[in-house]
Order: structure tokens, then C-alpha cells, then sequence
């Protein structure tokens, strides 16, 4: 059998590509489309930074700042993403319910791993979507193209938050000119997998 038809060999290799997008910087999975519906029933998409995938929690990992209006959208609520590796022909589209944090032991230690050049786009001084006069990073202007030292990103610590996706479902699709094919993984069937039509 090859390994585009054998369903766990299919699931591994999904995760398997999540785990290399949330560690490689240069893989086409480490930025996702993240999905979301407002409290107006409106869509909304934006690509994201896959920072770690982990298949045994079944779990997604994103950073972003704690005062962005997607916060809200996401938190506690479902969520789609959407991946696509060229070089494989996968496409993944994944859903789960969203959670946010900003404030336990876990997040406090990933801010801490985090470099300090990483940490200073939370220095920001409006929140996302703020209306501006004109273009600007919304950096301090003593911060622009700089690092900051450990002193000065103390401020930023409130806006960062981590966003994690529990995962329920992977919608594998394999794109092949000999054809196509697809398959679907749910928690709720203990990730077994099922064949559907591309």
C-alpha cells in the first residue's frame, strides 16, 4: 500500500508537516490562514505564525497580542485553519475550538524563551486595528529597527498573549495530476479516518 493510501501513515504526515511548520521558519506551514466569525456572524482571516504542533495534545500553538479584536473572536469559540504545503500537494484544513491565554506559568515561560527582538512588536503603542493618522509600525519611535534590552520590553509583557487550538478534525486533500485524494480525521472518532470524494 502507499503511504497516500494508508490512513494513519496519511494522519502522521499531516502532523508531521504541523510539527516542522511550528519549528521551521522556512516551511510553508509555519504561516496558516487562522478563520474566525465575529459577534456579527462576519468572516475573518489572517495569516498567523504556527509557533508548535503537538499530535499527542492534539494541539496548535500561536502567539498574538492580547489587546487584538481577534482575541475576542477566537477565544473559547471554534476556529478554522488552513495550510498548504506546496512541495507535498497537501492541503490541510483543520478545525477546533480556540482558547487564549496571557497569564498562567505556561505563557510566562514561552515569553521568556522568546527573543527579545521577537518580543518587541508588543511594545506597540495602540492595539491592532487602531486607526492612524498615517503608515507606521505603531512602534515607539525610540524603538524602530531597534532591539530592545530586558528593561525596556518589560512594558509589552500585558499585550502578549498565546493562542492555542485545541484540533477536532484534519480535512487532508493530496493533489496529484494521476488524481486526487482525500481524507478526514476527526477526535471524535478516535482519529480513525475516512476516505471522501476530493
Amino acid at each position: 500500500m502507499r503511504p497516500e493510501e494508508d490512513l494513519p501513515a496519511i494522519l502522521a504526515h499531516a502532523w508531521s508537516l504541523l510539527v516542522r511548520g511550528g519549528a521551521d521558519r522556512k516551511s510553508p506551514l509555519h504561516t496558516p490562514v487562522i478563520a474566525s466569525v465575529d459577534e456579527h456572524g462576519l468572516p475573518h482571516a489572517r495569516v498567523m505564525v504556527l509557533r508548535k504542533a503537538e499530535q499527542s495534545a492534539a494541539s496548535l500553538r500561536l502567539h498574538t497580542d492580547a489587546r487584538s479584536p481577534k482575541v475576542a473572536q477566537l477565544d473559547g469559540r471554534p476556529v478554522a485553519v488552513l495550510a498548504y504545503h506546496p512541495g507535498e500537494q497537501v492541503q490541510l484544513r483543520i478545525t477546533g475550538t480556540a482558547r487564549v491565554l496571557t497569564d498562567d506559568d505556561v505563557v510566562e515561560g514561552i515569553w521568556n524563551q522568546s527573543t527579545l527582538f521577537a518580543r518587541r512588536c508588543y511594545l506597540a503603542e495602540h492595539p491592532p486595528g487602531t486607526p492612524l493618522p498615517g503608515p507606521s509600525s505603531g512602534l515607539p519611535a525610540w524603538i524602530e529597527g531597534q532591539q530592545p534590552t530586558a528593561e525596556q520590553i518589560g512594558p509589552a509583557r500585558p499585550n502578549f498573549a498565546t493562542l492555542w487550538i485545541e484540533v477536532t478534525a484534519i480535512d487532508w486533500l493530496h493533489l496529484a495530476n494521476s488524481g486526487h485524494r482525500r481524507a478526514v480525521f476527526r477526535s471524535a472518532n478516535g482519529w480513525a479516518g475516512e476516505w471522501v470524494a476530493p
